[in-house]
């Protein structure tokens, strides 16, 4: 699999090719195997491994070393696996995974897909200047009217004014193919994702998020890492969607 181009993540490859499978997208060493390995060990005893729901709850409290967070996660769509159905999907199918900032898209993999990987902020510092939004909103707002969003793997991983700009831009007819959002904060955090859950139930706009005031970037990168590694499994016939 070739590593992503442009915005892509750049990260070691060295070594990839020896492993013909792999705990963790980003272990590239027997080392970081045995360590990845031995890790989701211990947090599938903790986690049920049941359904694709499931896989993302343990990578949550991989993510996190918390092993309460499993029953902070929550999903939209038909039922609990649909978003990571529609996430692989739209791995397999090499759309764009758009963070919210730049150590989001750092922490995404450069393993096992070829999607292209982008960032919003940087984006809209016009807009910004001229409403006095924050940069993470006129960033998302910008993309959104270049029609960046619709079918991409949308992620929020920091800024809980990108979740609710991101809300806006769903109710009004952006079609992510999933959204990946756990801003983090005492500020709105909670609430954007509340909203953003609500707006996308009504419009059947498959999301991962989590309740409280906990989330951050490196949750973010690790649940859509997770969507990366379904594909994978998918790709060689271990999942079937």
């Amino acid at each position: 699999m070739t590593t992503n181009t442009d915005d892509a993540k750049d990260g070691d490859t060295s070594g990839e090719d020896d492993f013909e499978e792999y705990a963790d997208l980003g272990a590239t060493t027997s080392n970081a195997m045995e360590i990845a390995e031995t890790s989701m060990d211990r947090v599938r005893e903790l986690v049920p491994d049941e359904t694709l729901a499931d896989r993302i709850r343990q990578k949550s409290v991989h993510a996190t070393g918390d092993p309460e967070f499993q029953h902070l996660m929550r999903f939209t769509g038909a039922d609990d696996d649909e978003p990571i159905r529609a996430g692989a999907r739209a791995v397999l199918d090499e759309q764009p995974i758009v963070t919210d900032i730049t150590m989001v898209k750092a922490g995404i993999t450069g393993r096992g897909h070829d999607c292209p990987v982008r960032k919003a902020i940087g984006n809209g510092a016009e807009l910004a200047a001229e409403t006095g939004m924050t940069r993470t909103a006129a960033s998302v707002l910008e993309l959104d009217k270049q029609g960046v969003y619709d079918g991409a793997i949308a992620v929020v991983g920091n800024a809980p004014t990108a979740a609710l700009a991101l809300a806006d831009c769903i109710e009004d007819g952006t079609r992510p193919a999933v959204v990946v959002a756990t801003p983090v904060g005492f500020v709105k955090a909670a609430e954007s994702r509340k909203r953003l859950r609500e707006v996308a139930s009504e419009y059947d706009v498959p999301t991962i998020t989590n309740v409280g005031r906990r989330g951050g970037s490196g949750l973010a990168a690790g649940l859509t890492n997770e969507l990366v590694h379904v594909a994978s499994d998918v790709r060689e016939g271990a999942v079937d969607l």
